[in-house]
């Protein structure tokens, strides 16, 4: 599926360059573009329709950060907070997230295109209408968190935590699956008769079921 570039965005004539640092301000069409920032401290931060593209935010501490209609290509996210963070109309383009903790946060109608998820924390989140489209998710928590017509297009899932995942009509179709699971995990969830072969180990294991083909 072809996803919106900087140009496609309705706000894009409207946007302003930013120069400085990230910080706990409100940001209304600001472009951030080819910039580092290196432990930016922004708790509460508002981005209103901006876009980001080749950013790199490291050590980053934003808790209850706000974003909606914000675009990224490019970016690259790494140990950085976002807990209780609320996500709205976001979409993230061929861009990399590693030791990022999103937990407790909200995300609806966000897209994640072609990134790379190493070892992100989405525990006790709430994601709805979230499509993670050719991505490779590793070793990406979402144990106890709650999805909502979620789906995983052509994505890799390699030790994906869904421990005590609440689905609802959320579609694994499509996807390498390998995650870790409980007995109540795949509840909700849409999956095809081929991923059902590849995980029917794994849940006989979490069932209690011994698969012994032997003669009795």
């Amino acid at each position: 599926m072809n996803r919106p570039e900087l140009s496609d965005l309705p706000f894009a004539a409207a946007l302003t360059s930013h120069r400085g640092d990230l910080d706990d301000v409100d940001y209304d069409t600001v472009l951030f573009e080819q910039a580092d920032f290196d432990s930016p401290n922004a708790p509460n931060a508002r981005f209103l329709e901006c876009a980001f593209r080749r950013v790199s935010i490291a050590n980053g501490k934003l808790p209850r950060a706000n974003l909606r209609g914000v675009w990224m290509r490019d970016v690259r996210l790494t140990g950085t907070g976002l807990s209780e963070s609320g996500w709205l109309e976001v979409t993230v383009l061929g861009s990399s997230l590693a030791g990022v903790e999103v937990f407790g946060a909200a995300l609806r109608r966000v897209t994640f295109s072609g990134c790379k998820l190493d070892s992100v924390n989405f525990r006790a989140a709430k994601l709805t209408d979230v499509v993670f489209e050719d991505c490779v998710l590793r070793d990406v928590d979402f144990a106890g968190a709650t999805l909502v017509r979620c789906s995983f297009p052509g994505s890799q899932l390699v030790r994906a935590d869904f421990s005590k995942v609440t689905m609802d009509k959320t579609d694994l179709r499509g996807a390498e699956l390998g995650l870790i699971i409980d007995v109540q995990s795949l509840r909700g969830a849409i999956i095809s008769s081929g991923q059902l072969a590849l995980v029917a180990p794994v849940l006989a294991e979490t069932l209690g079921i011994i698969i012994d083909d032997g003669t009795p």
